[in-house]
């Protein structure tokens, strides 16, 4: 439950979140700029709450579920949903229609072929047909992309960072974490300085303090 502006309490959206996750960081990010309020429900992914399960059966985060029952459970759709209740510095509604429909073929770059990469690159001892190496260049792929965007402008699509950097770089973060020593003389600095300046950011520490792990029945805890 929540408090409303004239002090009733009212049913709050949940949202089920697992901090590390790249697809619940570009959701709680969305969630945290839009300031769209939540009863956020920190996951152990290993021992997943049944209600969870209930309202999204594949078991993956972040689920967003709204207190008339409509569940999102695709980290992009909450995103946008959030920027559809506030927008302030016109991360989507800002966008010519051709932009975003580039934004839209980078971020679905990033989430089909780059992710599939990243996984195998993250944990390569799993997918033994390739050295890491391998899984690291087919990855570097995408980074070149972002690399040459990044020569003419401070963020993806212009000098303020918006909908494609924050659905993004929460993967290029797990990507350079693999092997963070590469990453940084890797032949890919203005990602490099793209990826330090939105870490550095805060509202990239607001969204990623730590949370004890919720159960059934354990208290709720507001975000943002």
């Amino acid at each position: 439950m929540l408090v409303s502006t004239t002090g009733e309490l009212v049913a709050a959206p949940v949202l089920y979140s697992f901090r590390r996750c790249p697809y619940a960081i570009r959701a709680r990010l969305a969630l945290h700029y839009s300031g769209f309020k939540v009863v956020l429900r920190e996951v152990v992914l290993r021992h997943k709450p049944p209600s969870l399960l209930q309202c999204s059966p594949k078991g993956t985060v972040p689920v967003l579920i709204l207190p008339h029952g409509q569940v999102i459970d695709e980290s992009y759709d909450i995103m946008l949903f959030a920027l559809q209740h506030h927008d302030p510095d016109q991360w989507l509604k800002g966008l010519h229609p051709i932009k975003r429909a580039e934004t839209e073929a980078l971020i679905a770059h990033n989430d089909g072929e780059f992710k599939f990469w990243l996984d195998r690159y993250k944990y390569s001892d799993r997918y033994p047909d390739y050295p890491v190496d391998y899984y690291r260049g087919q990855g570097g792929l995408f980074l070149a992309r972002l690399e040459t965007k990044l020569v003419a402008s401070t963020y993806l699509f212009g000098d303020r960072a918006g909908l494609a950097d924050m659905a993004i770089f929460p993967f290029i973060r797990q990507f350079a974490q693999v092997d963070r020593v590469w990453f940084d003389q890797s032949s890919y600095p203005l990602v490099g300085a793209w990826l330090d300046r939105l870490l550095e950011a805060p509202f990239f520490s607001a969204v990623m303090t730590r949370y004890v792990p919720w159960d059934e029945g354990a208290d709720e805890i507001s975000f943002p």
